[in-house]
């Protein structure tokens, strides 16, 4: 590809080992398939995922900062409760500092619309991020410097793996004591068998940490402690050998950095942006999102090297971004996000076309038309009205109920979008309000949350009250407060005679012959699908044996 191809903002040095070619041009020839219009190319759509506590929702906040969407980093202009974080909205999250649900933000910078989900990193509510991860078209992972990489991260890892999904790696907390560079790098490529080429090389570590040397665009980045929302300085470089450098940084950190880097040149691989488009290579970059620190270049690394937005896939065929028609589905439903209202607004993914405010979309599941006249755009607790938005945006749509996990949206094709899984809850619990007479409200609170999907509710057939299963304990609390706050029903959970549920398929008459043989055993989802509840792994493999047409599954596809 000749140098003059090269768009202005992606043009580099002479000097560099690397040359990446126009973004789009590359994912293109890659596919063979139209360009984007303009409008869906500049759409950058991705979810940040780590483990609790490695800074995923400071990175967030700053990533609002720079992309003007905030004044300041962990407040909001409320005038009481000034410092609060942005993301975290629910009054749970504020109180305890870890994200339960996951929420969507949109903002500019750099001459891309970025819309950035962000998603729990507690184990408990992995299943809310699963679903997100069916939303966006790149992930970015979030690792604290001093642990590598842990537990959760490498679950979520492992979706995206599924779904052949980008991913940026941002290593955090580098002004904290940290590992060897080499060590964590070796880790990532080791635990989760993936290259790793490091877009930019920390200088200095813990106390002595004082920036980065960009690798991709040879610039040094130098960052400034006494202001944690100034945007780090940057001096462009010619390579290492540089006498600049010595001006910035102490000489032993100097001749460190040079044996470090060559010692990255020769070892590890270089950056190629369509071995990471297909998901076998991420770049790493190293900063400290608390210190506002290389914050910006993984923004900018985004918006160069990220993908378009995506096709999608469906049980018919597949959705190209760039057809007219609009469609979307909707990977998540949040209620009550504004206490004043009983309101609930259903997430929808933005699959093709051009939606502008005011259009009738098709509700697939009911045939019916749906006139969407007050869409949201977020920028977390604050919404705006959308007047349009492209293939790739995601926006919010607030609806009484219509609209569940897993419907689509579209011009009048029946199409079911596949990919939303719904996960068999590991942890049950029967539930009963305190006050008897609340237990008609109690029924209605607990369908809202079954269908915002934050737990799995039975209704057992025989005998009365709710069996309320979830994937973590933690959620029980969650459900409790929530229920208390959000319907001023106080409740108590109890334990449950079942350990497991599994979802029951197969021909009609021998589904209900099962049913009827097992009623003590048999309860009802949400959905009216039926659900077979048991106390042992035994009963499972027995249902197995003795009924080999019946399927016993722990998924169901949340498609309609």
């Amino acid at each position: 590809m000749s140098e003059a191809t090269i768009h202005p903002r992606n043009h580099f040095s002479p000097t560099r080992r690397l040359r990446i070619p126009a973004s789009q041009a590359t994912a293109r020839a890659m596919t063979n398939r139209p360009d984007l219009p303009p409008e869906i190319a500049r759409r950058r759509t991705f979810a940040i995922i780590s483990h609790p506590d490695a800074g995923k929702t400071t990175l967030t906040e700053k990533f609002l900062l720079y992309g003007g969407a905030i004044q300041m980093a962990g407040q909001v202009r409320a005038k009481g409760e000034a410092r609060r974080t942005r993301s975290d909205f629910m009054k749970m999250e504020q109180e305890r500092g870890i994200s339960v649900s996951a929420s969507a933000m949109s903002f500019d910078f750099d001459g891309h619309r970025f819309n950035l989900v962000d998603t729990p990193g507690h184990s408990d509510f992995s299943e809310d991020t699963y679903r997100t991860l069916t939303a966006v078209d790149a992930a970015i992972m979030v690792i604290d410097g001093a642990k590598g990489v842990e537990s959760q991260t490498r679950k979520l890892f492992e979706v995206c793996r599924l779904r052949d999904l980008p991913i940026l790696t941002f290593c955090n907390k580098m002004d904290r004591e940290s590992r060897d560079t080499f060590e964590i790098i070796d880790e990532i490529q080791e635990n989760l068998a993936i290259d790793v080429a490091p877009a930019s090389w920390p200088i200095g570590v813990g106390r002595e940490f004082i920036g980065c040397y960009d690798m991709l665009h040879d610039r040094l980045e130098l960052m400034d402690r006494a202001d944690r929302n100034k945007v780090a300085e940057s001096v462009k470089m010619d390579g290492l050998d540089d006498p600049k450098l010595a001006d910035h940084i102490p000489a032993d950190l100097l001749e460190k950095l040079r044996e470090e880097v060559e010692m990255a040149r020769e070892l590890l691989p270089a950056f190629d942006r369509q071995s990471f488009l297909e998901g076998h290579m991420t770049p790493i970059w190293f900063g400290s999102a608390i210190n506002s620190f290389g914050v910006q270049e993984l923004m900018k690394g985004i918006s160069e090297y990220g993908p378009a937005p995506q096709p999608q896939n469906t049980a018919e065929r597949e959705i190209a971004p760039e057809e007219k028609a609009v469609t979307g589905f909707v990977f998540k439903v949040q209620a009550n996000m504004d206490p004043k209202h009983r309101d609930r607004v259903a997430f929808v993914r933005l699959a093709s076309g051009h939606f502008e405010r005011g259009m009738k979309l098709t509700h697939v599941r009911w045939k019916k038309p749906m006139a969407v006249t007050n869409p949201v755009l977020f920028l977390a607790a604050d919404r705006e009205l959308a007047d349009e938005a492209w293939a790739g945006d995601i926006i919010g749509i607030p609806n009484h109920g219509q609209l569940r996990i897993g419907d689509a949206l579209t011009e009048g094709e029946a199409l079911r979008f596949t990919g939303i899984p719904s996960f068999a809850p590991e942890l049950l619990q029967s539930v009963r309000a305190t006050d008897p007479m609340k237990a008609k409200h109690l029924e209605k609170a607990l369908m809202q949350f079954a269908e915002e999907g934050a737990a799995k509710v039975f209704k057992p057939m025989i005998g009365s009250g709710f069996i309320v299963g979830v994937v973590g304990a933690l959620q029980f609390e969650v459900l409790a407060s929530r229920i208390e706050i959000e319907y001023g029903i106080p409740v108590r959970f109890e334990g449950s005679q079942f350990t497991s549920a599994r979802w029951v398929a197969g021909p009609k008459d021998k589904v209900e012959a099962f049913v009827n043989a097992n009623k003590g055993h048999i309860a009802q989802d949400h959905d009216g699908d039926m659900v077979y509840l048991t106390r042992l792994q035994w009963d499972i493999d027995r249902v197995a044996r003795d009924h080999p047409e019946l399927r016993l599954t722990a998924t169901k596809e949340m498609m309609v």
